[in-house]
Order: C-alpha cells, then sequence, then structure tokens
C-alpha cells in the first residue's frame, strides 16, 4: 500500500456519518488567551450541527457563546494504525429559545456529569473537514 493509499480525505456526508457513530469529542477555543480543549460527550441535531450540554454555570458557556470554535471528534485503533478524525468550525451559541431548550431537552445529548441547570450549545456546522487513515499494518 503506497503512502497515498493509506490517507484520504472525506467530504461532508462521510464525516457527518462519522460524527454521528461517536458519542465524545473535544470542543477547542481560546481561554484567557490561550488554547484550550474540553472532551466533551454530544450530539448533532437535524441540521448537523453539534450539540453540547453542559451547566448554565459553565467556564464553557462564557468562554464559546458567539465564538467561533473548533469541535473534533475521531476514532481510532492503534493495532491497525487506522482511523478518522473530523473537524467542524463553526460559532457556538447557547440555545436561549424556550421551545428549542425544550426539544433539545428530549432529543439532545445527555450530559455525562450530573447537571442542575441544564444549557445547550450549538456549534455551526459551516465548515467540516476529515481524514481518514487506512492501516499500513496488518493486525496480529
Amino acid at each position: 500500500m503506497s503512502q497515498n493509499d493509506a490517507f484520504r480525505a472525506l467530504d461532508r456526508q462521510e464525516c457527518l456519518r462519522l460524527l454521528s457513530k461517536v458519542p465524545l469529542g473535544r470542543v477547542v477555543y481560546t481561554r484567557q488567551a490561550l488554547p484550550a480543549v474540553l472532551p466533551i460527550n454530544f450530539s448533532l441535531d437535524t441540521d448537523y450541527s453539534v450539540l453540547l450540554r453542559t451547566s448554565r454555570g459553565s467556564e464553557l458557556i462564557r468562554a464559546i457563546d458567539g465564538v467561533v470554535v473548533a469541535f473534533e471528534a475521531d476514532e481510532f485503533d492503534a493495532a491497525t494504525q487506522s482511523g478518522w478524525s473530523v473537524v467542524v468550525t463553526g460559532r457556538a451559541m447557547v440555545v436561549t429559545d424556550p421551545a428549542e431548550h425544550q426539544r433539545l431537552s428530549e432529543s439532545g445529548p445527555v450530559s455525562w456529569m450530573p447537571l442542575d441547570d441544564a444549557v445547550f450549545i450549538r456549534i455551526d456546522s459551516g465548515l467540516i473537514t476529515g481524514r481518514e487513515l487506512k492501516g499500513t499494518r496488518a493486525t496480529r
């Protein structure tokens, strides 16, 4: 297998399909003028935006509401040296519409952490890029 055969860029539809398969990703943002990365569970909404659920008092809300962020999710197999990575770049916005909040309370992501006052954050999926690495080493 040549190096070019082992790597390929993924189109938008393939990226969305892969994102829907995993429950955990990382939101990348700026905290006190420095890069920050936070692992968080998520789901995709019907418009393919990334949905996060956190508490109203979360530092994350203050850091990303109204700001362009990146969100990355992936899946890798070290034994076969294969996997994929998808990055969504878009503006993060706290969901403030009561009807939308109610809908997401029923169908959106469920936080892995206990929350007192849940808030949803939507990351617009305007820019989606992905890469797949096909294993160059057979499993043993």
